[in-house]
């Protein structure tokens, strides 16, 4: 599947919600790691927005297999935590197999024209409260200042992809 498959409100085709810089966060329901980044995704988006970024959250877990990750459930769990960004089901993992993802949270970073500028972690702790890189939000930074991303790919770590 190509990213273009996610439709141009969500992508940012010209238009009202076009975004210079986009951020794909692979996300599983049940990941301790991934539930642990969901504050600093809304924040990223509520910080950035304004200036050109969009964050789409993707679960691409086999909901048969993990019935936390039902359309239902990542509704509710949208929902409960208040995202304020788009949450999609990945329902074939196509897209999470496209971008070599293999864990949740993972994440890339796509500038204006869609080409990949970052894969990786969204932090460098399990734990909120120890984290000290902020690798996702650095590499939106660089992009919307401009610049190129420092550090392009880093290591992530987190649950397996259900496939």
């Amino acid at each position: 599947m190509d990213v273009a498959a996610l439709g141009p409100a969500v992508l940012g085709a010209p238009g009202p919600r076009f975004s210079d810089v986009l951020a794909l966060v692979f996300l599983g329901n049940g990941c301790p790691t991934a539930r642990a980044c969901e504050d600093a995704l809304i924040e990223l988006q509520t910080t950035h927005g304004p200036q050109g970024f969009g964050l789409v959250a993707i679960n691409p877990n086999n909901p048969y297999l993990s019935p936390l990750d039902t359309v239902a459930q990542m509704g509710r769990r949208a929902r409960d935590k208040g995202y304020n960004f788009p949450y999609l089901k990945d329902v074939d993992a196509a897209l999470a197999r496209a971008y070599g993802m293999v864990r949740t949270p993972q994440c890339c970073v796509l500038d204006r024209d869609r080409v990949l500028r970052y894969r990786g972690r969204v932090f460098d702790s399990r734990d909120p409260a120890r984290v000290q890189r902020r690798d996702l939000q650095e590499a939106v930074e660089d992009l919307l200042g401009q610049r190129e991303v420092r550090v392009p790919e880093t290591d992530s770590f987190g649950c397996s992809i259900v496939w």
